[in-house]
């Protein structure tokens, strides 16, 4: 064997060296079969290929080179392409059989002068798909390419020369070779316009859109050219280089099938012309013989029409008669006329061209010749002589009768119009229901119709005169106008009859409505007031009662049994109202008249005065017994209301007296802190226990709530108000304690003595004006000023509490002003939050602070000289300790006849005083809390 790809730079002819049919590309070589794209474009349109000529033989592939291993259909394909026989198939399934088949095939393709280079029938069968595939290829190239030849160029470049002639007109397509240029599906696109325009709008084609535009291509080819879809879009557009040999395989396909409808578009122009004559002539002749027959006939169909002399019956009838015979004159004659003149022209043109094209003269069918026609058409003008002046002539005789039958025929319409609803009108018992004024306007109403009555005697006997005219001159329709005119005369005489019998029956209907009219007038009289008295009995007895107490619902319980007692002379008059309506109805009954509706002067009727008479009698019970359910509800209430009041007017008292005694025991201050503050445990143990009788208290407001009372006589306590009272009783009795509590911290804490406790206790309750527990900023500051503070000067000034007129004097001596700046300090302190208010726990933080703070040596020496006065020399002897505590807080620096001989000073001190004053005490008392006491028991105390 020889190579395969060296065929694709040598001839294909055969091996005699004879010139090539095509020449490949050098660029193709073995490596580029093993592209998986390329391959597989080459696939699918190598199979596309073989199918779209092996369907000419009712089969196909599936798999290219599974489906040819057995040289089957491989042979098969090349008969088809060919249009030759190859040897006959061997049919076993053996490898040899399969082998020699494609030998066959192979053998037939190097007789055409093909060398096959590198191919063998064993890789064939084996299913090699490089080799398959390159066997196809070779075929596509010698049957389908070979042939192909433009401008002395043939094979490839003859076929890459018509792409670019024929998609030279179009934008963006420039076929340079057979793979990029066919990537973007525009040069498919042209080449189908270029051949079958109607098929492609190219100009909404886009460049951009390269799937839209080959998927287009691809599916008109299929469907309109045969051409099998070969490739798919995503595929060439997915590929860098589509692949060539699939390009050109697709391309051939659109050559044969453009040049072969090409040529047999030449071939049947030739045909087309030369039948076209053929046709044209046969065409003038049918049309001849058509028209010459339509024509014909109508002329024998219109003929009997004009002479028909038959008079009609109607003018109606014989004006249409005549408007036929002027639609005729108007509309169909002259298409007609028309027709027979252009049935002469083509009949003349119809004798030129077949003498021109040496053809026989046209003999029409016998009785058709133009000659028949005139002589036809000569009778049809004969026929319409005289026809319009016999249909004038009859018109004008039927117009006389028309007119005098018109003429009864409108009198007797006005009259029976008139009549029309008479004897109805007559014979109606509207008088049985009307009322009195009714009857007296149906009276009137019936006078007027007699008058009219007797102004239609005329109309009537002129309709008879003109009937009798109509039966002398023999109308045609004569029994239709005497039955109307017999029908007319009986009707008036019945007219006349029922008119008389009316106006007796509504004179007689008068007088018996006029008593009727009495009784209705006595009726509504008592009926109206009867009948309000009941609505607002009715009103009283569903009216919604709200009761508070037992007094209103006893004033409603008297209010009803009094309603009671008026109840059966109310029934007297009721049983009266309903005798004159039973009076009205025998009256009725007895002469037969049928009450036209209720009684006109009043809307309340029988029934209603019954059904709210019952209503009434049903309401009293009913009010009785809800007059007893709520009288029996506010005596519950009631007791509620005492069994609430008794508890609450113990408790709020109690309550009450609780906060008064929190609230002495708190300014006060009997005894110690400690003893203060057990006192207080116990009071609040006490009012702890007190708890069940509140929580009896919640349940009787439970009840008092749940039966709806808003009010309560016996007492002036709700329970909000003991339910605040109880809470602000058990805080009040809780920040007491905590006061206390926190007392006795900062005295343990500042080392404040009980008496300072007391004093500050006594200055805060003083004012605190309102006893709210608090002291408010103008009332701080006046306190601070009670005390001595020196806010000028920051220190405090021990004069102990002032009376009312030594405070009066100390705020003109300072101006009633501290400083503002000091004082508003001072309020930082002890107002963090700016609440505006000093509690006394901060109080006593504040003052004890600023006792101890303050305390330097040269005030303890000043403090000293106005106590001791003129024995300032014996309290010199404490000077050193009181000093020493001062300021270094340290006592264990003091020598020890210090610890031993103050305290003995001290009370010598006070024993020389005639008057000791409460301020020397407490300072005597504050140096003995200092801790200077004997170290011994004997000189101790």
């Amino acid at each position: 064997m020889v190579d395969y790809h060296a065929a694709n730079n040598q001839s294909l002819y055969s091996a005699g060296g004879q010139q090539t049919y095509m020449e490949q590309e050098n660029d193709w070589d073995r490596d580029l079969l093993l592209d998986p794209a390329w391959e597989k474009q080459q696939r699918k349109t190598f199979t596309a290929w073989c199918n779209s000529h092996l369907r000419k033989a009712g089969t196909q592939i599936e798999n290219i080179e599974e489906d040819f291993r057995d040289g089957l259909k491989l042979m098969l394909l090349l008969e088809v392409i060919s249009g030759e026989r190859l040897p006959k198939p061997e049919r076993g399934k053996m490898r040899v059989h399969k082998i020699n088949n494609v030998n066959k095939a192979l053998d037939f393709i190097a007789s055409k002068g093909v060398k096959l280079v590198s191919i063998g029938a064993e890789e064939i069968v084996d299913g090699n798909a490089k080799m398959t595939l390159g066997m196809i290829w070779t075929i596509i190239l010698r049957f389908a390419i070979q042939d192909i030849s433009v401008e002395e160029t043939s094979a490839k470049e003859g076929l890459l020369l018509w792409c670019q002639r024929k998609t030279a007109p179009y934008k963006n397509v420039n076929v340079q070779n057979f793979h990029i240029s066919w990537k973007d599906g525009l040069a498919f696109n042209a080449l189908i316009h270029r051949h079958r325009p109607e098929l492609i709008d190219y100009d909404k084609l886009r460049k951009d859109d390269p799937v839209t535009n080959l998927n287009n291509a691809f599916e008109v080819a299929e469907r309109y050219l045969d051409i099998p879809k070969m490739l798919d879009a995503e595929d060439i557009v997915g590929t860098l280089r589509p692949d060539e040999k699939a390009i050109m395989t697709y391309v051939s396909c659109f050559y044969h099938a453009f040049s072969g409808a090409q040529k047999a578009e030449t071939a049947a122009n030739r045909i087309c012309k030369v039948l076209a004559v053929n046709q044209e002539n046969e065409h003038l002749m049918e049309d001849y013989e058509k028209l010459a027959s339509d024509l014909l006939e109508w002329i024998r169909r219109t003929i009997p029409w004009l002479e028909n002399r038959a008079p009609e019956k109607t003018m109606t009838e014989m004006q249409q008669k005549l408007e036929d015979f002027r639609d005729y004159r108007r509309v169909h004659k002259p298409p007609k006329v028309q027709e027979k003149c252009q049935l002469e022209i083509n009949f003349n043109t119809l004798q030129t061209k077949l003498r021109l094209s040496n053809r026989p003269a046209f003999m029409p069918s016998e009785g058709r010749m133009v000659s028949d026609i005139n002589g036809a058409w000569h009778k049809l003008e004969g026929a319409e002589k005289g026809y319009e002046e016999w249909l004038l002539n009859e018109i004008r005789r039927l117009e006389r009768l028309d007119h005098l039958a018109e003429k009864f025929r409108q009198k007797a319409a006005i009259h029976e119009s008139w009549t029309d609803g008479k004897e109805a009108m007559l014979t109606q018992k509207d008088y049985e229901t009307a009322s009195l004024s009714e009857i007296k306007a149906l009276l009137k109403k019936h006078e007027a119709f007699e008058s009219d009555l007797a102004a239609h005697q005329d109309r009537v006997e002129q309709i008879a005169a003109i009937a009798q005219e109509l039966n002398e001159l023999d109308y045609y329709d004569s029994p239709s106008v005497n039955a109307r005119c017999q029908k007319i005369c009986e009707q008036w005489d019945a007219l006349g009859s029922l008119t008389q019998s009316r106006r007796e029956s509504l004179e007689r209907t008068e007088k018996q409505l006029e008593s009727i009219d009495e009784l209705y007038l006595e009726y509504a009289k008592r009926a109206a007031p009867f009948n309000n008295w009941m609505e607002g009995a009715m009103e009283d007895l569903q009216d919604m009662f709200i009761v508070h107490n037992i007094e209103e619902i006893q004033g409603l319980i008297t209010a009803h049994d009094q309603f009671k007692s008026t109840l059966p002379e109310a029934n007297k008059e009721r049983e009266a109202i309903q005798a004159i309506q039973a009076e009205v109805q025998k009256i009725a009954q007895y002469n037969g008249i049928k009450l036209a509706g209720n009684n006109p002067y009043t809307t309340i009727t029988p029934q209603s005065i019954d059904k709210k008479w019952e209503k009434v009698q049903q309401l009293v019970p009913q009010r009785d017994q809800a007059l007893q359910e709520e009288l029996a509800r506010q005596q519950s209430n009631d007791h509620l209301r005492r069994q609430f009041a008794n508890q609450a007017n113990m408790i709020g008292p109690w309550i009450q007296n609780k906060m008064a005694e929190i609230g002495r025991i708190s300014i006060e201050m009997n005894g110690t802190l400690e003893d203060q503050l057990t006192h207080l445990r116990q009071y609040e143990q006490s009012i702890i226990e007190y708890k069940p009788n509140i929580d009896q208290l919640e349940g009787d407001h439970q009840l008092i709530q749940e039966a709806l009372i808003f009010d309560n006589k016996y007492t002036a306590y709700t329970m909000e108000h003991l339910r605040v009272g109880w809470e602000q009783l058990l805080t009040t009795i809780a920040r007491t304690i905590n006061e206390i509590e926190n007392q006795i911290l900062t005295r343990d804490a500042k080392g404040i003595s009980q008496e300072q406790l007391h004093e500050y206790r006594t200055s805060f309750n003083h004012f605190d004006k309102d006893h709210s527990g608090v002291l408010q900023a103008e009332e701080f500051k006046a306190c601070l000023i009670s005390l001595g503070y020196d806010v000028e000067n920051n220190k405090q000034k021990r004069t102990g509490i002032m009376d009312s007129d030594d405070f009066q004097a100390l705020l003109i001596s300072t101006g009633n002003s501290l400083g503002d700046a000091e004082f508003a300090r001072i309020m930082g302190i002890v107002d963090p939050n700016n609440s505006g208010a000093v509690t006394f726990q901060a109080f006593i933080d504040f003052m004890s602070r600023e006792t101890t703070d303050t305390d330097t040596a040269d005030q303890v020496i000043a403090s000293f000289k106005i106590l001791a006065g003129d024995k300032y020399e014996t309290s010199t002897h404490l000077l050193p300790i009181l000093f020493f505590r001062t300021t270094s807080q340290q006592s264990t620096a003091l020598p020890e006849w210090h610890h031993t001989r103050a305290p003995m000073r001290c009370r010598a001190l006070l024993t020389t005083c005639p008057s000791p004053p409460p301020c020397m005490e407490r300072a005597t008392s504050k140096v003995l809390e200092m801790g200077l006491h004997s170290t011994s028991e004997g000189e101790g105390g």
